[in-house]
C-alpha cells in the first residue's frame, strides 16, 4: 500500500499563474489514491475556479464565501484537524507572510493556524519578491517552526523576467509529500541502500556492453524505502528515470564502479536490484574501434561479483544486517535463484522470469518469487513494479526487527 493511500491532504490554492500546476497535483494526489480537499484564497479563484478541483478530486473545493457559511464555526476547525498534511501550492508572497505572523483573514489561513498536520508550502512568485529581505525573513520563521519549504526553481517567471521563483512540478511536489508522510515510517531511522539499472562497460570510447535493465524496478525499491522512513543512498547507471525526492544518489557506470560504490557504504539493508555484467570485455581500446580495421576480436572476462564480494567480506554484518537479491533468469528460475541465494550468502532473493512478456525488463509490472534463506518461497501474482518494492521493503523491515 502506498504511503499516499486513503491519506487526507488539503491543498490550498493562492494567487499565483502556477495555480494551473494545482490542478494537476490534485489530480496526481488522487490517482495515487489519496482523498484531496481543496481550499481557494479569494486571489486564488481569479486564476482557477473551484469547478475545476471539484471535477478532478470528486469532492467539494472550499472558498472563503463558506467561512461565512452555516459551517463557520467548525469548518476550519474539521478541515485542519482531519488533515495528515496541509499543503499551500502556490504560496504566494502574501500569505507567506500571512503565515509567518499568525495573520488569519480568509478560511486558508484560519485553516492554516488550527492545523494540527504537517505543513508544506511551494512558494511561487518574481525572482525579486523571492530574494527581498521580508520574504527571506519569513520563510526562516516558517522553516524554525517546522514547515517544509519546497522550491521554488529558477526559470522564466510571468513578468517575462528569469530567475528563482517558479514553482516546482507536480512530480516533484509529489516527492516532498512522500518524504513529510513517510517520516515516521517502519524503516524510519535505518539507512538501506538500493542499487538499480544495468552497468556499462566499455568496448572503446564510444561503445559499450550493457544489458535491458531499465532500472524501474531498483527505482521503485528506493521509492517504497523512502515512504518507509529509511534514509536511503540510490547508487544507480544511466537510466532516463528521475531520481526519488529524498534519495542520495551515486551515479557509476560499470560494475567495479557500483562493486566500490557499494562497499564505500552500510546500513541495515542492501538491496541488489541491479543487473551488473558478469562479464566485461578484458582489453578497453583507448581509440574508437574502425570499421576499415575490420571485426575486432573481443576477449571478455569476468566482472567483479558485486553480492559475493560483499558476502565474502569479513566486516559483512558490519556493513549490512540484511542482503536482499535478484535473480533475473530465463530458466531454471528457482533452482538458479536458491543456488545464487546460498552461494551468496543473501537473506532474501526475489526471483524473475525475464522470458515472460508482462514481467522482467523495460515493463511497468513484475512477477516474483520471494525465496527466504530458509528456504521457504513465496510467489506473488503479477504486480506492478511499485508494489512489488512495497512487498519487498515490507519483509525487509520484518527481518531487521
Amino acid at each position: 500500500m502506498s504511503v499516499l493511500t486513503e491519506k487526507q491532504i488539503l491543498l490550498g490554492v493562492t494567487g499565483s499563474i502556477a495555480a494551473y500546476k494545482s490542478a494537476d497535483l490534485a489530480s496526481k494526489l488522487m490517482q495515487a489514491g489519496a482523498f484531496v480537499d481543496v481550499i481557494l484564497s479569494g486571489s486564488g479563484e481569479k486564476f482557477i475556479s473551484p469547478l475545476t478541483f471539484q471535477s478532478v478530486t470528486g469532492r467539494r473545493a472550499y472558498t472563503d464565501q463558506d467561512l461565512w457559511g452555516n459551517e463557520a464555526h467548525v469548518l476550519h476547525v474539521g478541515l485542519g484537524h482531519s488533515a495528515n498534511l496541509l499543503i499551500i501550492a502556490p504560496c504566494t508572497a502574501n500569505t507567506l507572510a500571512k503565515l509567518a505572523h499568525g495573520t488569519a483573514d480568509n478560511l486558508l489561513t484560519v485553516t492554516a493556524l488550527a492545523a494540527q498536520c504537517p505543513m508544506m508550502i511551494a512558494p511561487a512568485m518574481d525572482g525579486g519578491m523571492f530574494e527581498a529581505a521580508a520574504t527571506q525573513d519569513n520563510l526562516r520563521t516558517l522553516m524554525k517552526r517546522g514547515v517544509t519549504v519546497v522550491g521554488p526553481a529558477e526559470g522564466h517567471l510571468a513578468s517575462g523576467l528569469s530567475g528563482k521563483g517558479r514553482m516546482i512540478e507536480p512530480s516533484e511536489i509529489i516527492g516532498y509529500i512522500r518524504l513529510v508522510l513517510g517520516r515516521k515510517g517502519k524503516l524510519a531511522g535505518k539507512k538501506v541502500v538500493v542499487t538499480a539499472g544495468g552497468t556499462q562497460e566499455a568496448l572503446d570510447p564510444v561503445r559499450v556492453v550493457t544489458n535491458r535493465s531499465s532500472g524501474k524496478q531498483g527505482y521503485a525499491l528506493a521509492q517504497a524505502a523512502l515512504d518507509a522512513g529509511a534514509e536511503v543512498c540510490l547508487i544507480t547507471s544511466p537510466t532516463s528515470l528521475t531520481s526519488p525526492v529524498g534519495a542520495r544518489v551515486i551515479n557509476v557506470l560499470s560494475t567495479q564502479d557500483m562493486l566500490d560504490a557499494v562497499l564505500s557504504e552500510s546500513g541495515e539493508a542492501l538491496i541488489m536490484a541491479a543487473a551488473a555484467a558478469d562479464f566485461r570485455p578484458k582489453h578497453t581500446a583507448t581509440d574508437k574501434l574502425k570499421k576499415r580495421d575490420g571485426i575486432p576480436q573481443i576477449e571478455l572476462e569476468a566482472a567483479p561479483d558485486i553480492l559475493k564480494t560483499v558476502a565474502s567480506s569479513e566486516s559483512r554484518k558490519k556493513r549490512f544486517r540484511i542482503t536482499v537479491g535478484f535473480a533475473a533468469e530465463s530458466r531454471d528460475l528457482i533452482e538458479n535463484a536458491a543456488e545464487k541465494l546460498k552461494s551468496k550468502g543473501l537473506d532474501l532473493i526475489a526471483a524473475n522470469d525475464i522470458s515472460a512478456r508482462d514481467a522482467g525488463f523495460a515493463v511497468d509490472t513484475n512477477r516474483v518469487t520471494l525465496i527466504f534463506e530458509n528456504g521457504s518461497k513465496e510467489s506473488l501474482p503479477l504486480m506492478s513494479k511499485a508494489e512489488v518494492a512495497e512487498k519487498i521493503i515490507d519483509i525487509t523491515a520484518r527481518l531487521l526487527e
